[in-house]
Order: structure tokens, then sequence, then C-alpha cells
């Protein structure tokens, strides 16, 4: 139940991790937010949130699996968090707002 559970937290994490790194592009911000500024402090901000996020990612897999099937998994996982923020962008942006309600 314990590796289900961190599982499911290392694919959240990996989501928010995309959308915290699609976010950091001046096109993906306009469409989830409407405006066209975006400082550069919050760039770099969502940028290293991004990496944190697929960072632990990682550690969870590898607290589950060996090595090996880590990777596994979260290369999966990866994939399925860029292509779930790349469907996002493109049906509903404004469902990322989430993801940055404190800028």
């Amino acid at each position: 139940m314990l590796d289900t559970l961190l599982l499911i937290a290392a694919l959240a994490a990996s989501v928010a991790g995309m959308g915290w790194l699609a976010l950091s592009m001046e096109v993906h911000w306009e469409q989830v937010n409407g405006t066209i500024s975006q400082p550069p402090q919050l760039v770099t901000r969502l940028r290293g949130l991004g990496a944190a996020g697929l960072f632990v990612s990682l550690l969870l897999c590898l607290k589950v699996d060996h090595a090996s099937m880590a990777t596994l998994v979260w290369i999966m996982a990866l994939a399925f968090a860029a292509i779930s923020t790349a469907f996002t962008l493109t049906w509903r942006p404004r469902w990322l707002w989430v993801l940055v309600f404190w800028a």
C-alpha cells in the first residue's frame, strides 16, 4: 500500500514539475494567466520548482524499487506528465493556474 502511495506521489510530482517548466515559458504563461509580462525572477523560480518536482519524482521512484526498475517507472511518469501537460495546455490551459496561484 505504501508503494502505491509513493508511486502516486511520484506521478503527481512529475506532473507538477512539467507544469512548472511549461509555465516558465512566455507562451504558456500567457495561455494560463492572460498577461504577457512575466517577471524574470518568477521564470527562475518556476524553472527551479520544475526541476525540483522532477527530482523528487525520481527520488520517490527510487524509494519504491531498485534502480533499473525505478528509472523505467520514472521515465514512464515523465512521459505521462509531458503528455498530460501538453493536453491540458491545448484544451484547458487555465487549469494549470493551480500551480501558480501564488504568483
